[in-house]
């Protein structure tokens, strides 16, 4: 029976080894893609939050939530939540409290690719 269970064991690191080498093969850095980085061009009411420059989508999110963290609107309690202020709440459609998902899909109704 001792036999048996050293074979066992054997098995298990090989797989181990074969894992670590699939993991270093897929740390690899990634290449963005361009449609991200693409500028857009900004609408007249997100530009009072973000500016009116043509900038990529990562640039429009980032300073939205520097916007938010500045101005404190993240809700104390519900974290994913967000509270608008005037500002905001023109480039939400009108809604006071925006959960974070939602607030990508209603900023990118303010944003189209420049030319």
């Amino acid at each position: 029976m001792a036999k048996k269970a050293v074979k066992k064991t054997k098995k298990v690191v090989k797989k181990k080894v074969v894992a670590k080498k699939a993991a270093k093969k897929t740390t690899a850095k990634r290449k963005p893609n361009a449609k991200f980085m693409a500028p857009m061009q900004v609408s007249d009411t997100l530009a009072e939050v973000v500016g009116n420059k043509p900038i990529p989508r990562t640039e429009v999110t980032k300073k939205l939530w520097a916007y938010i963290k500045k101005n404190n609107l993240q809700d104390a309690k519900e974290r994913r939540n967000i509270n608008a202020d005037e500002k905001l709440r023109a480039v939400f459609g009108g809604k006071k409290v925006v959960s974070m998902f939602e607030m990508t899909k209603l900023v990118s109704r303010h944003l189209t690719p420049s030319k």
